[in-house]
């Protein structure tokens, strides 16, 4: 997997497609994630991979980051 840097255009554009909710990007993870789903989809060559199944389950620890963020 190739980490590629996601478009910040794009970002503005995409919501989770569970909730419809914003997404932030962790470029650490190469992830977006989702507060409200609580889940995190993947970015696989600069593209992100928006398909429930896909995604997994953020951890505790994750979401209480994003709290702050």
């Amino acid at each position: 997997m190739t980490d590629a840097p996601l478009d910040s255009r794009l970002l503005e554009v995409l919501v989770c497609p569970v909730t419809k909710a914003p997404l932030f990007y962790r470029r650490e993870r190469n992830e977006l994630w989702c507060r409200q789903s609580e889940l995190a989809y993947p970015i696989q060559d600069g593209i992100p991979v928006m398909v429930e199944d896909e995604a997994r389950q953020l951890t505790a620890e994750e979401l209480r980051s994003l709290e702050r963020a």
